[in-house]
């Protein structure tokens, strides 16, 4: 893999050229690159022979559809890609901050916790309609150095990473729920007779991607239980407020969703805590300010 400080002296040096290699890697061809950036084609593919012979190895492969990154070319594009943003950025800011917020901003986030974004990400959108929101779940944080995504929102223990900008999200809670058409025909489940006569619905996630809840759920739910599991946590909340069974929820989740019990009293272990994570290079960027600000304004209801 590319040396991390040479591609940054190289964006330094041969910007005219790593803009013109990302909107190829952006775009697909270099024609398409070439008709965005008002250039000729016969530029768009100097430039890109010219950083190649800078760096010294390939960043495209290329071939009849168009043009492939190498794993080079992968490394170089994802640090234009942040140069580019931060240069828009500075843009928008110099002509005065009144410009409309455009292109994309990408939100990295566990399953679980995609309703909790959900009324901040509303209002970002209608307060800056040219941006487009990309989220990606991901049980593993996103590499923010890379470009993989501007802001992610990750639980447990806080991100050590030199580079990443950490703020307090706030504390999540998890129980039981049993939606009230389960109840209905099921009645009131009671831990006490454990579980007796009921079903469940659950993760499939390995026991050691759920710490708080995994032992709890081995020692008191049999296999014979558990009506239906899914790697697909929207599923598994599906199913849950279908009245399938009992399920795992958060209980901002469980709020918003509605017509759902809690069927253990409140634990204070099975809390988690939120973080927010953003990289210190885009960290105040016009996009991630305007996104931070929405998602603190909601919180964790």
């Amino acid at each position: 893999m590319i040396c991390a400080k040479y591609v940054q002296v190289s964006v330094l040096e041969k910007w005219t050229e790593l803009r013109t290699a990302y909107h190829v890697a952006r775009l697909g061809t270099v024609s398409a690159a070439a008709d965005y950036l008002g250039l000729h084609r016969a530029t768009v593919n100097r430039h890109i022979d010219a950083l190649e012979d800078e760096i010294g190895s390939k960043i495209f492969i290329r071939h009849a559809r168009g043009y492939a990154l190498t794993e080079v070319g992968q490394d170089v594009l994802r640090v234009a890609q942040k140069a580019e943003e931060m240069i828009e950025d500075l843009a928008g800011r110099v002509q005065g901050g009144s410009a409309q917020i455009e292109g994309e901003i990408k939100l990295s986030l566990l399953a679980p916790f995609a309703g909790l974004l959900m009324g901040a990400i509303d209002v970002f959108r209608r307060e800056n309609p040219q941006c487009v929101v990309r989220v990606d779940v991901s049980e593993d944080l996103a590499r923010l150095e890379y470009g993989e995504a501007h802001i992610a929102l990750r639980a447990g223990a806080k991100p050590d990473h030199p580079d990443y900008v950490v703020t307090h999200f706030g504390d999540i809670g998890f129980n039981l729920y049993a939606h009230d058409s389960y109840v209905a025909r099921q009645g009131i489940p009671d831990a006490r007779d454990g579980f007796s006569g009921h079903e469940f619905v659950l993760p499939e996630f390995p026991r050691d991607r759920l710490p708080l809840f995994g032992s709890w759920l081995k020692d008191n739910i049999r296999p014979e239980m558990v009506a239906l599991s899914s790697r697909d946590i929207g599923i598994v909340g599906e199913a849950i407020c279908a009245g399938l069974g009992i399920g795992l929820m958060g209980d901002t989740e469980a709020q918003r969703r509605g017509s759902l019990r809690p069927v253990l009293p409140a634990n204070a272990d099975w809390k988690v805590t939120g973080w927010l994570v953003t990289h210190i290079d885009l960290h105040r960027t016009e996009k991630v300010q305007a996104m931070l600000s929405c998602i603190k304004a909601h919180g964790v209801a």
